[in-house]
């Protein structure tokens, strides 16, 4: 029976006004790994995560201690058939990114960033909305599918949909009125030609 590391994925958000959006993306990689197989601990400093694939015949084993204190009892946790999805509450909050998500500087060879998910710093105000909108919005199918978000207020940016969709429907309206216009101007400008026709014979005939 063998022990393994799995890999880990992750990426985060900063915010130091809205606890919603200070937060870190965790993905743990464990295929083939039931609920009733796993085990995950976490605390404000630490996570350790243990699971058993039957199918693999193999035990994966985690130990993470983070570089500052996270909100366990904000965090939340999506298993599904590959991986475990866990959304980390910053405990601080603040502007700035982390520098590195554990305490050792040290690299290690089974985490790397999630570039799916990762935004620059100076970029993560111009595609929060944007993330409202995919990520949090959609409960059955997004990221964390499966999640209840109502605590992290993702839901506040659903309400932007149905205006997105009755503005698409505006513009589809306005297009008939513009066409409609461009033929009111064309049919103003024949009797106009036909004025300039009818008096130029006169003058020829003068």
């Amino acid at each position: 029976m063998s022990t393994a590391t799995p890999e880990v994925l992750w990426a985060q958000r900063s915010s130091n006004t809205d606890a919603a959006k200070n937060f870190i993306y965790l993905t743990i990689s464990v295929p083939d790994v039931p609920a009733s197989n796993l085990k995950l601990d976490l605390k404000p400093q630490s996570l350790t995560f243990t699971g058993h694939s039957d199918s693999l015949k193999k035990t994966y084993h985690l130990e993470l201690e983070f570089y500052a204190e996270i909100d366990a009892e904000e965090s939340k946790i999506n298993h599904t058939g590959k991986n475990v999805e866990i959304h980390l509450r910053k405990k601080e909050l603040d502007d700035a990114y982390w520098p590195r998500l554990l305490k050792d500087s040290k690299k290690v060879h089974f985490l790397k960033t999630d570039f799916d998910k990762w935004v620059d710093e100076d970029e993560q105000n111009e595609v929060a909305e944007q993330e409202d909108m995919s990520n949090f919005g959609g409960m059955g199918g997004g990221d964390f599918g499966g999640i209840d978000f109502s605590k992290l207020g993702g839901g506040a940016g659903l309400g932007g949909m149905p205006e997105d969709g009755d503005e698409e429907d505006s513009d589809d309206d306005e297009m008939p009125a513009l066409e409609d216009a461009e033929e009111e101007a064309a049919s103003a400008a024949k009797p106009a030609e036909g004025e300039a026709e009818a008096e130029g014979e006169s003058k020829t005939k003068a």
